[in-house]
């Protein structure tokens, strides 16, 4: 379905909720984008050594870096400095959390297929690009909390075979903990910035070329959208981005966040008790911990792949993500456009799997606060780290099994709303002294989207593996029988008769 740019103000946008999603993480980067502006001319980017002679009294007189010194100078001598930094990192935060939710809302509801698989791409770009954005500005201050993630990062480097070495080299400019900033200055400040707006324009370009997909419904087609209007839909955007500025602000006026004024200096021999990674990352440190410490020799080298396999795992959990749409594609065997989405319950498998990998990543993100978790409800740490583990192994395919499950059962009673109605408890008796029961028929939008979705496509049969597969991904879907429509006219012809007979006894009001 190609779109014109002459056409735009006549199309119509359709209303879910769920949309709102992509326009949080836009407008979340423009707030980025504006307080970046303000604190980049005040922050000095250089490790060189000072002595704080600040406003904070804790401070005064320790050696730091002028990076952690002009970033204190923001904090507390700059006129609504504290203020600016906050809301910078909130909204980082909120666009982060809002782009994760938008890629998730892709895999579903199958927004990812066709004509939409480039920008699904694009999208799972724009996410790894902002998790590298976050990434860098976090290790900006030079606090004893970059230090440390820092130092993670390090040996996280160090642990590729071969390579790893010059790797963690060439990131810290010599050997830890080298001047890092000279390398993630500017890739926060001006590369990945730059990427993140070409990346928001060419998903901009791409919505308006392809158009809209919507939900399944009366009149709703590949070709037809039904929704509100350009004027509309622009008017809500506008208030939608208010309200996100609205919630930056509030946050960075009463959520502290970020407090390196009681972190101190970065020190390579130092790390702060009870730190973590960011939450965006910490299912990369639960992967760390819930690894055993295994070690092999390989010609000579010594592998690590108490940190090696759990990095290895991640990536390819972020690999099978992003190339999942182009996978389904295969397996199916569709080569056509699709531009109405499914609800989840009517893909089983498809919504197994995206559970299964939330379970997979919920659990190793859990395991990154393992030692807090222990802390706070007297438990034994390695007890613990043992059932992650044990979750780790039997937790996504439960999850995977028992979603399949949920969503069968959702369908068939979906279905069987729509074809008899919803159930009122009211038992009628008809002129010709029989009884039924009063079911309120559904109105059309209604029954559509309960069980109108049409059948997964047929997949080639070209290879018996795909075949299989494809057979695995339609399998427990719950279609309408043939007899439906029929079924349905009866049973609303049937609560008429029963309406017409009550109201004659003057058990109902005429209408």
């Amino acid at each position: 379905m190609q779109r014109s740019w002459k056409d735009l103000r006549g199309r119509a946008f359709p209303d879910q909720w769920s949309l709102m999603f992509g326009q949080i993480a836009f407008y979340s980067f423009v707030v980025v984008l504006v307080t970046g502006l303000i604190l980049m001319v005040p922050y000095d980017a250089s490790l060189d050594p000072v002595v704080y002679d600040g406003p904070y009294a804790p401070l005064r007189g320790v050696t730091m870096s002028k990076a952690l010194d002009s970033t204190l100078a923001i904090s507390f001598e700059m006129r609504a400095g504290l203020l600016v930094r906050q809301i910078h990192h909130w909204a980082s935060l909120l666009m982060v959390a809002m782009i994760m939710l938008h890629l998730l809302r892709l895999f579903f509801t199958g927004g990812f297929r066709r004509p939409r698989r480039l920008s699904w791409l694009v999208v799972f770009g724009l996410f790894l690009a902002t998790l590298g954005a976050a990434q860098t500005g976090t290790s900006l201050p030079d606090d004893m909390l970059s230090g440390s993630s820092l130092a993670v990062i390090d040996g996280v480097l160090k642990s590729i075979p071969f390579v790893g070495t010059y790797l963690s080299m060439f990131v810290f400019g010599g050997d830890f903990p080298g001047d890092v900033i000279k390398l993630f200055y500017p890739l926060h400040v001006y590369v990945l910035p730059a990427v993140i707006v070409g990346l928001f324009v060419v998903a901009g370009v791409l919505a308006i070329k392809r158009g809209p997909a919507q939900y399944p419904g009366p009149g709703r087609t590949n070709d037809n959208v039904v929704g509100q209007s350009a004027a509309v839909a622009a008017v809500k955007s506008a208030g939608l981005f208010c309200f996100v500025l609205g919630v930056s602000l509030l946050l960075g006026a009463t959520a502290t966040i970020n407090p390196i004024w009681l972190y101190g200096p970065a020190d390579p021999a130092d790390a702060s008790a009870g730190i973590g990674p960011a939450w965006y990352l910490a299912f990369l440190d639960g992967g760390l911990r819930l690894t055993p410490g295994w070690e092999v020799d390989v010609w000579g080298r010594t592998l690590t792949l108490a940190i090696l396999l759990p990095v290895t795992l991640c990536t390819l959990f972020l690999v099978l993500f992003a190339l999942y749409p182009f996978i389904e594609d295969w397996v199916l065997g569709d080569r056509s456009d699709q531009n109405l989405l499914e609800h989840p319950r009517n893909n089983p498998t498809r919504t197994g799997i995206g559970v299964a990998g939330i379970t997979f990543y919920g659990i190793l993100w859990a395991a990154a606060g393992a030692d807090t978790i222990a802390l706070k409800f007297n438990l034994s740490f390695n007890a613990l780290i043992h059932v992650f583990q044990l979750l780790l192994i039997v937790g996504p395919p439960a999850a995977l099994l028992l979603t399949r499950r949920i969503c069968v059962s959702l369908q068939t009673r979906a279905l069987d709303e729509a074809v008899h109605g919803i159930e009122t408890g009211r038992i009628v008796r008809l002129p010709d002294g029989g009884y039924v029961e009063d079911h309120r028929s559904l109105d059309p939008y209604k029954r559509w989207n309960l069980a109108g979705y049409t059948e997964a496509p047929a997949a080639s049969h070209a290879h018996r593996l795909q075949t299989r597969l494809a057979n695995l991904l339609n399998l427990d879907h719950v279609t309408p029988p043939v007899s439906s429509k029929a079924e349905v006219s009866r049973t609303e012809e049937r609560s008429g008769r029963a309406d017409r007979a009550a109201r004659g006894r003057g058990e109902l009001p005429r209408p």
